[in-house]
């Protein structure tokens, strides 16, 4: 157990915030009998690798690598419910952010000016915008130059210095900046929102034993009614925490498949 791994390395806008929420759930875990617990949460660069190690006790990842590069390697531990604008329930949405100079420009309006994108396997900001432009591009190529970013944040500040005219943004990283950078997001606007998804999964190893799924699912579930916990769950927009089925994230695999069935199975 002393070789744990423990992050929440996805929303990046208030990571003191997530160094408490571990800090109040490893008490809530040993409490219920795990002991050899990390004292901080990781910040991983490679995150694959993270999500692949064999002594993962919790992290989160995202809905496309969940059913893409992970698949049968992880188990699912459940998922968040965020008070963002743009989330209901475990769902929530990218926006479509451009400068203020677009405000009064529709996704329609943008083909061939330039997208911003964190990464291919990103379910936020590649495969729900994919999904929603391919009725638009008619099987051919809609955006002129595609700028590969590495992360949400890099994609923000592309648009915002013109690097790039648009980018995919999750609802919960774009409601976090706006809180904790709202530099970040100076120049900037929504002009559209994708279809609905569900949120970023919790996950932990294939090779954690059931007591410790269930240990971790019990103390998520308490966090979200502790009173030590309510100031951290505010700052990072957590009102609840859910343990779906797996199968909610074929809808993840399905925008994917909407999208190649229309001709468009690639940005830009």
């Amino acid at each position: 157990m002393s070789a744990a791994q423990v992050a929440l390395p996805m929303y990046l806008g208030a990571p003191g915030a997530v160094e408490n929420l571990w800090t109040l759930l490893r008490k809530a875990l040993q409490e219920h009998g795990l002991h050899g617990l990390p004292n901080a949460v990781e910040w991983p660069q490679d995150l694959h690798a993270h999500w692949l190690a064999p002594t993962l006790l919790l992290s989160q990842t995202c809905g496309y690598p969940l059913t893409h590069g992970l698949k049968g390697q992880v188990q699912l531990l459940g998922c968040f419910r965020y008070t963002a604008p743009g989330c209901e329930g475990i769902e929530c949405r990218s926006v479509f952010i451009a400068r203020q100079e677009h405000k009064d420009l529709l996704l329609a309006d943008l083909r061939n000016r330039r997208v911003a994108l964190n990464s291919a396997d990103s379910q936020s900001g590649y495969n729900a915008l994919r999904a929603a432009v391919a009725p638009l591009a008619q099987g051919s190529t809609f955006f002129a130059a595609a700028l590969e970013t590495g992360s949400h944040r890099g994609s923000v500040d592309a648009v915002r210095e013109g690097g790039a005219d648009l980018a995919a943004i999750d609802c919960v990283t774009w409601a976090l900046l706006q809180t904790h950078d709202a530099p970040a997001t100076h120049g900037l606007c929504v002009i559209g929102h994708s279809a609905p998804y569900p949120g970023l999964p919790l996950i932990t190893a294939l090779s954690t034993p059931p007591e410790q799924v269930q240990a971790l699912r019990t103390c998520l579930h308490g966090l979200i009614t502790a009173p030590a916990a309510a100031n951290t769950l505010a700052q990072l927009l957590i009102g609840g925490f859910e343990t779906p089925d797996l199968a909610v994230y074929q809808k993840c695999i399905d925008m994917e498949t909407i999208a190649i069935d229309s001709g468009y199975p690639r940005l830009p």
